[in-house]
């Protein structure tokens, strides 16, 4: 034995470890089941956009007739890409809408549909089918294509608080 290994162990004695200095300490001995949260992906439920469209609107009516002056350069040709008739009138039933009654702009109608105006008169009333849209400066507004002749003969006009509402064919009897 060398005379580093006596020196220590004469100031350091061995010592004999007894079964208690052996076993684990308490705290990891005595493992108890904790409460685990459990993180559950939730999908968030989407909310409408929009509230629910109503039944009917309540909007301004006014005439117009296609020349340059009321429409854009072509004054035949609608929103829609139809021709407007060359023999027109207001039997016709044609109709531009203002862009916040589009769906195109967030609103319930879109071209092609046919909606039931009424509330202008017994000559305007009716259904219609939307075939044009208005200059954006309008809100809440439809214009009814009528012949320029029959606005001089008392067709012309602005009409508030007209009542405009989708048209839904219902019929009345089924056959068995």
């Amino acid at each position: 034995m060398s005379l580093a290994l006596f020196l220590l162990t004469l100031l350091f004695p061995p010592r004999t470890l007894t079964d208690s200095a052996l076993a684990l300490p308490s705290t990891v001995a005595s493992i108890s089941p904790r409460p685990v949260q459990l993180v559950v992906p939730v999908t968030p439920m989407r909310r409408p956009t929009a509230p629910p469209q109503s039944l009917s609107y309540r909007v301004t009516a006014t005439t117009y007739w296609p020349e340059v002056g009321q429409t854009d350069d072509a004054p035949m040709e609608t929103a829609d890409g139809s021709i407007i008739p060359a023999r027109h009138s207001s039997k016709t039933r044609w109709l531009a809408v203002s862009r916040d009654l589009l769906k195109t702009w967030g609103g319930p109608f879109n071209y092609g549909d046919k909606v039931r105006v009424s509330g202008i008169s017994s000559a305007l009333d009716g259904i219609y089918v939307i075939h044009d849209t208005m200059n954006r400066r309008h809100r809440h507004c439809v214009d009814v294509l009528v012949n320029e002749r029959e606005c001089k003969t008392g067709l012309e006009g602005r009409w508030p608080n007209i009542k405009l509402s989708k048209f839904v064919f219902e019929p009345a009897w089924q056959a068995s």
